[in-house]
């Protein structure tokens, strides 16, 4: 077997090894989220920490690595006769492609129709018990598997209620998740269900970046020797691991301590308690690894540090991070008050809860002015806070990713009917069905059922689908007076947001001055949409046809990267189109010709209609009839007001 890469031989990352590290020793904790950008050894570091976990002993032949002086009660496999045995712990690799079933185990099938018994098939949540469950890209897991795991992390125990199975097992394992930003964030739900939360980047120093290559080439050159060579100081991990496991229970968590925790949350206004108890626990698990006997305030900073940063977003577009100026002000707040000179309580005054406010600096680039003769760009406007926007979807069944839009037929959802011919997954009454009534002529006699290959029905499922959502914004002069662009900015970020939340891609087209620009291509990074819009400049003229042949342009390619996915556009604009597309042709027409082609390709369409004053042209509505879409006016976006549904031009079916 090759050998894997050292933990000790891991250059840098001094928050995530120490993150991980304490998880070992206190598994309860509740595992980490790593977040990083690609290429920053974020799963070779985790892959290295099983090495170090202490040796488990299990009951031979026990498919849930019970422990054989305290064995689960419950456990699908006792009694427990079979001998005791020690084996090192496991890393287990959940696949972002797994099932339901693959996670939390299900009918055995094979036993089911050879047999004819009900038997449970384990998951792999029953292998990961006592060891290490490793989810890489969790971002892009399904939202319901991330629930069920971090259900069983957070409960030690995995629930299984399908295919006829009921069964409960100990699944206690320490939980370390990985992901890249850049492909869409988890929700902050889940973000809160991970005990602790390191950001990991590249070095930018030189001599880091040379050394990381040194040694990685020394160990592709000799996997086992490299490994040989920092043997000593994974050896030596591991028995501060075991020694510091075995102290935890006699570290002590003094009062003052517990008041500063509960105080240094309640500054950071987190949600719910689970910030203070897993603060708490890392606190104590810090002090066992350092061997301390006693938790004081520098344990209580490093698990602030670890705990905290991820659990701080009041919306799911803030960074995550936590604030250096901030964390010290609220240490020095829940310092205990010295005691009175009478003996009575402390005399300190109370501190004013604060907050750290202020303008974010920011570096990105100004979209350009098109043309010389048209009015100044102005700064971005301030959005209006976004609020819950109303259901657009797209009409008819598609096939596309799972998510929260759309009807599709996918591998989730409910079962509608059992077929012979295209489904996702056994349906296995519809199968037994089909077998029945041939069971006497095919000479059955024993308890198995007899089984042809036309028998077999796969399940038709619908459920939902997440949509390509590509946002086509007027930026021009004509939308560029203050309040009114807050609006706009506030309604597209409410959109956003339910694209967010419904796990949809997402692309940015603006059009202002001579052009229009594909500020963002699709892209899972919904955060990413949402940071380019806040700096989202205006002014100039309006190049409505250039912002609608952007967009067609835009959906024509990405149709043939992901062609399952389907698209919906939303154009938002006030229709005063002022720059045509050829010299002397008129604006208005053009467009409405670039809308033509954009029904005739069968695009979800709406438009959302910014045209204000007491004059008032028409022209949105007119592009939503030539788009074949919807027309929804700007103050009709609130899901308060109507949902509505988005028709496509051509059915699906």
């Amino acid at each position: 077997m090759t050998a894997g890469y050292p933990f000790s031989a891991v250059v840098g990352h001094e928050d995530l090894r120490l993150a991980l590290l304490l998880n070992a020793v206190h598994p309860t904790i509740g595992g980490v989220l790593v977040r990083g950008e690609k290429g920053t050894a974020k799963s070779t570091v985790v892959r290295g920490l099983a090495a170090l976990l202490p040796a488990v002993t299990v009951v031979d032949a026990c498919r849930f690595s019970c422990d054989p002086a305290a064995p689960d009660p419950a456990c699908p496999d006792a009694p427990h006769d079979g001998p005791a045995v020690t084996r090192p712990a496991r890393l287990v690799e959940l696949p972002v492609g797994a099932t339901e079933d693959r996670l939390v185990g299900s009918l055995d099938l094979e036993r089911a129709l050879t047999e004819g018994v009900r038997a449970y098939q384990p998951g792999l949540l029953s292998t990961a018990h006592r060891g290490v469950l490793y989810v890489d890209e969790v971002n892009l897991l399904h939202d319901h598997l991330v629930d069920l795991l971090l259900d069983a992390a957070a409960m030690g125990r995995a629930h299984v209620e399908r295919d006829g199975v009921s069964v409960s097992h100990a699944a206690s394992f320490l939980l370390v998740g990985t992901m890249n930003p850049e492909e869409g964030e988890l929700r902050p739900q889940l973000l809160d269900r991970f005990g602790l939360t390191v950001e990991v980047a590249a070095a930018r120093d030189v001599d880091a970046r040379a050394e990381v290559i040194r040694r990685r080439l020394a160990f592709e050159a000799d996997p086992a020797g490299f490994a040989a060579r920092w043997a000593p100081e994974d050896t030596a991990l591991a028995e501060r691991i075991a020694a510091a496991r075995a102290v935890l229970a006699a570290v002590r968590l003094p009062d003052p301590e517990l008041r500063r925790i509960a105080a240094l949350c309640a500054s950071f206004d987190v949600d719910g308690m689970r910030a203070d108890l897993v603060v708490a626990r890392t606190a104590v698990a810090h002090a066992a690894w350092r061997g301390g006997d006693e938790v004081d305030a520098r344990d209580v900073e490093a698990a602030a540090r670890l705990a905290l940063p991820h659990r701080r977003r009041r919306d799911p577009f803030d960074e995550p991070g936590i604030d250096e100026e901030q964390l010290q002000q609220a240490l020095r707040d829940a310092e205990p008050d010295p005691p009175d000179p009478d003996g009575g309580p402390g005399s300190g005054n109370r501190p004013e809860d604060s907050e750290v406010d202020g303008p974010v600096a920011d570096g990105g680039r100004q979209d350009s002015a098109g043309g010389g003769d048209q009015a100044p760009t102005r700064p971005a406007a301030v959005p209006d806070p976004a609020y819950r926007a109303r259901l657009l979807s797209v009409d008819g069944i598609g096939e596309g990713a799972p998510g929260r839009r759309s009807r599709a037929r996918s591998g989730f959802g409910r079962t509608l009917r059992a077929t012979q011919g295209h489904g996702h997954g056994l349906h296995l009454v519809g199968t037994l069905a089909a077998a029945a009534p041939h069971q006497l002529a095919r000479g059955r006699t024993g308890a198995g059922i007899l089984l042809r290959r036309t028998d077999v029905r796969r399940a038709v499922r619908e459920g939902k689908e997440s949509n390509l959502v590509l946002f086509a914004v007027d930026a021009s002069g004509s939308m560029a007076a203050r309040k009114r662009m807050s609006a706009v900015t506030g309604a597209v970020l409410a959109l956003l947001l339910d694209a967010y939340q419904r796990r949809d891609k997402v692309g940015l087209v603006t059009f202002r001055g001579d052009g229009a620009e594909l500020v963002l291509p699709p892209t899972s990074s919904v955060d990413a949409a949402v940071a380019r819009l806040r700096r989202l400049t205006t002014g100039g003229r309006t190049p409505l046809a250039d912002g609608l042949l952007r967009a067609h342009r835009t959906l024509v390619t990405e149709r043939l990267r992901d062609p399952r996915r389907r698209p919906l556009l939303v154009v938002v604009t006030d229709g005063r189109a002022t720059v045509p597309l050829r010299s002397g042709a008129d604006p208005v027409a053009d467009a409405l010709r670039a809308a033509g082609l954009l029904a005739a390709d069968g695009v979800a369409s709406v438009v959302v209609d910014c045209e204000h004053g007491p004059v008032r042209l028409g022209i949105p509505a007119r592009l939503a009839t030539a788009i074949a879409g919807a027309h929804v006016r700007l103050d009709e976006l609130s899901a308060d007001h109507v949902t509505g549904v988005v028709r496509a031009a051509r059915s699906a079916a």
